[in-house]
């Protein structure tokens, strides 16, 4: 991000207008919840996400994530009644609004929410499954022209962290495995989520500098047992290739994970075992001077101040500095080169590290020019408020509704078929986990699976039970069926050949169910229609494995953690997939 002379110019004007509070504001992302009609959080909503948005306004605050679920036209009226308080306080700074994705299936607070009021896509490894550059695109271009007609300008996204830790709860984000498919796959989604005019386009914050996959033992960051990122194969570099390839193209926005570097070593420099936000020789050293980068680096969200998260405690993920206090949580984050603090308001404690003199202003003024540049530059200044007519008729068009449903057809694997398929419309099915309307289009249902000619069971990768809450939205541990699932699978397998199709959010131990299967299928967030598009053969088949797939957790637990396709002996390798068209199905994938 290199501003021109004249967009220098009035950043440097506007800096020298603002106030102190005004500028500590700008260091910090709010996270907001948005009330029925666009209503705004106040201090009467106790258990309302963020807190009260007004206040945070008044307190010089410019920036909001949209968390939890919302209807996009409630987000575009928020949007412009935010947009109005900001409009007529203090300098005047116009909103910037980000938001996790919208268009999946998948609802985590922390993460991603699930499509309301938006076409459904499958989640980014069922678009890496698809191999389709033009069909990621399409993904990405629809979430540009969704998202900036309700006002919102950042994406935190897209996650070019390779898959390379089976058991890591993340997984089904990633766009796949190896640094080549993920590095095409985002530069296509970030291509089109720019597009060729800033005052129209949508700025990708790249997460998770420099690459999270790694996490020892999958155990997620979020949490004090996934503290640690480890290299034991030494592919540090490989983790990186995608954020090389995304700022080579330009973006002006970067995320750094939660976690930190364990026993890491570049070249023969010791990396710190230091949060990678906290982490000058990541951040400073690599980042901005390695690399080149002068956009904005914005941390995960929560990294300074223990909260209560769906009424359950969570501590900031202050990894490697725990012991700090949160004023030097927040001077260690800005040394360490970072610009803007996630999920955090603590506005005071900047105003008190300048006034102390422990922060110069000019240190200051340095994250504040570039986030105001990116407002700039975004045509936030000019253009304050959306249309609501147009927003109504740009969002969930027919065409957007029908290239989601091609993608999640497209996403859908075979990996094994012994003559089960396709489906006809005499076929007698029973099904479980698949709803009996969407299978009476196709067939012919039945009550019991011993009146069968096949039973279908749609069921989830495993995963183990963790505490209440929030840990619960993160599908970590063992990736083997448990026993009373599998017995399920011999009951009805006794009785009509059994067609197996598993939410793959993870690279579960297939080889027990596929033992069952006549036929077994892997998904990715389609629909019951989406996939008997597919069984039926109405849709061509074409996914392909986006991961390869352990044959035991054995086999899991003794690969490393930053290794892609490290498995000794997968069940299904890498790009497999029984295709309708033979040059399409392959063993073994070159991506």
């Amino acid at each position: 991000m290199n501003p021109s002379p004249a967009l220098s110019k009035l950043v440097d004007t506007l800096l020298g207008s603002m106030s102190l509070q005004e500028k500590a504001g700008q260091l910090f992302v709010a996270m907001a919840q948005v009330g029925n009609g666009g209503r705004l959080m106040t201090a009467d909503d106790h258990h309302a996400i963020g807190g009260p948005t007004e206040d945070l306004l008044r307190s010089g605050i410019s920036h909001f994530t949209v968390m939890g679920p919302a209807e996009p036209l409630d987000i575009a009226r928020w949007h412009n009644r935010v947009q109005q308080i900001a409009a007529d306080a203090g300098s005047g700074i116009p909103i910037t609004v980000s938001t996790d994705p919208r268009h999946g299936t998948v609802d985590n607070p922390a993460a991603s929410q699930s499509a309301i009021g938006f076409s459904r896509w499958p989640e980014p490894l069922g678009l890496a499954a698809t191999r389709d550059r033009e069909l990621v695109a399409e993904h990405a271009h629809t979430m540009r022209r969704d998202l900036t007609a309700i006002g919102i300008r950042v994406l935190l996204g897209p996650m070019l962290d390779l898959a390379s830790e089976p058991r890591w709860a993340r997984t089904i984000g990633t766009l796949g495995a190896t640094p080549e498919l993920v590095s095409d796959l985002g530069n296509a989604f970030i291509d089109a989520l720019t597009g060729s005019d800033p005052t129209t386009s949508v700025a990708p914050m790249i997460k998770h500098f420099p690459g999270a996959g790694p996490q020892k033992d999958g155990e997620d960051a979020h949490f004090p047992y996934g503290r640690e990122q480890v290299y034991p194969g030494n592919f540090f570099e490989a983790h990186l290739k995608p954020f090389r390839e995304a700022l080579a193209r330009g973006v002006t926005q970067v995320m750094p994970y939660y976690a930190l570097p364990a026993g890491l070593t570049r070249g023969h420099e010791r990396i710190e075992e230091a949060g990678f936000a906290f982490n000058r020789q990541i951040i400073t050293e690599l980042l901005r001077e390695e690399l080149g980068f002068n956009g904005i680096v914005c941390t995960d969200y929560g990294l300074v101040t223990d909260s209560t998260l769906l009424g359950a405690p969570r501590p900031a993920c202050a990894w490697g500095v725990e012991h700090l206090d949160r004023h030097n949580r927040v001077l260690r984050i800005l040394q360490a080169g970072c610009d803007q603090l996630g999920g955090e308001t603590c506005t005071d404690i900047v105003i008190d590290l300048v006034k102390t003199g422990r922060l110069s202003e000019s240190r200051l003024d340095e994250s504040v020019a570039r986030v105001l540049t990116e407002k700039e530059r975004l045509g936030l200044f000019a253009q304050r408020t959306v249309d609501i007519d147009t927003a109504a008729a740009t969002i969930a068009t027919p065409h957007q509704h029908e290239q989601a449903r091609r993608a999640q057809r497209s996403s859908v694997v075979v990996l094994h078929d012994h003559d089960v398929l396709p489906l006809t419309p005499t076929t007698r099915v029973y099904g479980e986990g698949i709803d009996a309307s969407a299978l009476k289009r196709v067939a012919q249902v039945v009550e019991r699976p011993e009146d069968a000619d096949v039973a279908i069971a749609r069921i989830d990768a495993p995963f183990e039970e963790r505490t209440v809450g929030f840990e619960n939205f993160f599908r970590a541990g063992s990736l083997d069926f448990p026993n009373d699932q599998l017995d399920r699978l011999d009951a009805l397998a006794r009785h009509a050949p059994l067609l197996v199709d598993v939410y793959l959010d993870r690279p579960a131990v297939l080889k027990p169910v596929a033992e069952r299967a006549a036929a077994l299928t892997v998904s990715f967030g389609s629909d019951d229609d989406a996939l008997l598009a597919v069984l039926t053969g109405s849709a061509e088949r074409t996914g392909r494995l986006p991961v390869e797939i352990p044959s035991s957790m054995d086999d899991v637990r003794s690969q490393h953690e930053d290794v892609p396709l490290a498995s000794p002996s997968p069940s299904y390798a890498f790009g497999h997939g029984i295709n309708s068209s033979p040059e399409t199905s392959s063993l073994k994938d070159t991506d």
